[in-house]
């Protein structure tokens, strides 16, 4: 089938360069994202991924994360998988 239907949005000009730049390291083209977003929409006849608003705590870790509060950090893999063991 023929490509001949065009879509249009405004996007946010910071938003679409980092996400092109994503599809760049991918090898897609924005239209190939575009072309794949509508096939799994239409293969799951819904979005292909969850959309929901986050809980009133989930929403605080990531506006503190955001901020860089309340992390841990660590030196390594092994440092990280050490302080997981009960």
């Amino acid at each position: 089938m023929s490509k001949t239907a065009t879509v249009r949005a405004r996007i946010e000009p910071d938003l679409k360069q980092e996400v092109e730049q994503l599809f760049h390291e991918l090898g897609l083209s924005t239209t190939d994202a575009i072309n794949i977003f509508f096939k799994q929409v239409k293969l799951r006849h819904g979005l292909p991924f969850e959309v929901a608003i986050p809980s009133t705590l989930t929403q605080k870790v990531l506006d503190e994360s955001d901020d860089g509060l309340n992390l841990i950090r660590h030196k390594n893999i092994e440092d990280m998988y050490k302080s997981l063991e009960i």
